[in-house]
């Protein structure tokens, strides 16, 4: 291997002052170093320090090293941190196509969703902690207004399409417009909120769910802040 210029290493400076030397023709000899002009491995030795210390001036970096050794500082080159693309998930158009929520007409029978209505009711006695005859009617439908359906019995008592009003059932889904329902008669029907009034009982509680005012998400619905209002037209 062949150097051309001084290979220095700076632990203790002595005599003070001196920041490099040049080596005997013995040690030339013996580590293959060539000589080459004092000015030009002053130069050198200058400009290595410079890169080296880039953050101190010449007068900071020429008092520090007629005091104490100098520890060169190594830079490496900052690596781009490559941005994780968060794995996504499916989106609407993509669900609706693979129909991962259509239920099957096998599996569309009143019976079957039976035990689901009785988890939802004890889920409504917990929530109102406990339906007695003196709990106050406000208290329940503030209750009911964001909480979970799926499970509850549900009427259609007034609609501007005929055909919808006294359909009943068990609340299978809700989506931010419709509600689909699984009937008596095995019958799977898909009720849109607008324009249509709701009953929903429980324990000898009715509540009025108007269908307008309620196009949301049930996971939306739990964070929204329901106004008493008067009488709403359909």
């Amino acid at each position: 291997m062949r150097i051309d210029y001084f290979s220095f290493f700076f632990f203790f400076l002595d005599p003070p002052g001196v920041i490099y030397h040049a080596f005997s023709q013995k040690e030339a000899k013996e580590f293959g170093v060539q000589h080459s002009g004092a000015q030009r491995s002053e130069a050198f030795v200058k400009a290595f320090l410079k890169r080296s210390t880039p953050r101190m001036s010449p007068q900071a970096r020429e008092d520090q090293l007629q005091r104490k050794a100098v520890v060169l500082e190594y830079f490496t080159r900052q690596r781009r941190k490559e941005k994780r693309k968060k794995s996504k998930g499916l989106s609407a158009r993509q669900r609706r196509e693979l129909r991962l929520f259509d239920i099957k007409p096998e599996q569309q029978r009143y019976s079957l969703f039976l035990p689901l209505h009785e988890l939802w009711k004890q889920y409504i006695r917990d929530l109102c902690s406990g339906l007695k005859p003196d709990t106050q009617p406000q208290m329940i439908q503030a209750k009911l207004l964001k909480a979970d359906l799926h499970g509850a019995i549900i009427s259609v008592t007034k609609s501007k399409c005929p055909s919808y009003v006294g359909v009943t059932g068990i609340l299978l889904q809700e989506t931010k417009h419709v509600f689909k329902i699984i009937t008596r008669e095995d019958c799977l029907k898909v009720i849109p909120k607008l324009n249509c009034v709701f009953a929903v009982e429980i324990d000898d509680f009715v509540s009025y769910i108007y269908g307008s005012k309620f196009q949301l998400r049930s996971s939306e619905r739990s964070a929204k802040k329901f106004k008493a209002k008067g009488t709403i037209d359909l």
